[in-house]
């Protein structure tokens, strides 16, 4: 393996952790809230470990970077843990500013919440950027947030638009009921592409049901935040495989 960037070793990791094309089991979000001389990547070359990282540099929200690790079981990320410790020892990480997310989470895959994770992790490799959601909800109201995001799907579908996403359940690191969406976009033109769609998206969600989805937000939902970063191969760590789609930009050829 070689050097990338974060968002490139968190992507690695997904990639490395399961079948290609699949969604890692589990991946490990480590965030760094300040630029630093250390790089974040080297005790995984040192640690010679076995698993992708993919790095990430805040766009919009509190400066930070990203570095997510991709997993097919606990048993690889205490593999990775050891790994890692045994090379520059045990690495710190900042809080999280706008939502009570600790510096490191574990999250498990959600494949029914996820909206199209086939098409998200074949992009994921071609992309520039990661738009990422972070919800969290109440107590007792996993049922209604399934709910709400098949109806967004819903509407997402109606207008065929191109937005693939996968989704993790935080199991530790960040109170119960924490969600995070990761979907990856090729170039931020995307994002005018989807407003340009907001009056058929609306039209789309009325007809899956916007007012029921509505109510269901405020039921389930108690916080949403959207932030957008960009991808570093500098700070990543994929495997060849994983870069095979872009070399110029995972490898700088």
């Amino acid at each position: 393996m070689i050097r990338s960037t974060l968002f490139a070793a968190i992507l690695t990791s997904l990639f490395l952790a399961q079948a290609h094309g699949e969604a890692p089991t589990l991946i490990r979000i480590i965030r760094n809230a300040a630029a630093s001389d250390a790089d974040p990547i080297q005790p995984y070359v040192n640690g010679s470990t076995q698993v992708n990282v993919v790095g990430a540099r805040a766009v919009t929200g509190s400066t930070e970077s990203w570095l997510i690790e991709a997993h097919d079981s606990f048993a690889s990320i205490e593999a990775t843990l050891n790994a890692v410790a045994r090379a520059q020892g045990v690495q710190a990480a900042a809080s999280f500013d706008a939502l009570p997310l600790s510096g490191t989470t574990i999250g498990r895959f959600r494949g029914a919440l996820s909206y199209r994770p086939e098409e998200a992790m074949a992009a994921l490799q071609r992309s520039r950027y990661l738009n990422v959601s972070v919800y969290r909800i109440r107590a007792g109201g996993d049922l209604e947030f399934a709910e709400l995001i098949r109806i967004r799907r819903r509407g997402l579908d109606a207008i065929n638009m191109d937005r693939p996403e996968l989704a993790y359940q935080i199991l530790s690191g960040a109170p119960s009921g924490t969600y995070v969406f990761l979907s990856p976009l090729a170039t931020l033109k995307t994002l005018d592409n989807g407003i340009a769609r907001l009056p058929v998206y609306a039209e789309a969600m009325a007809e899956a049901g916007a007012d029921a989805g509505r109510k269901l937000a405020a039921q389930a939902e108690l916080a949403r935040e959207q932030r957008l970063f960009r991808l570093d191969p500098r700070i990543s760590y994929v495997s060849d495989e994983f870069a095979a789609a872009a070399v110029d930009f995972w490898r700088g050829k």
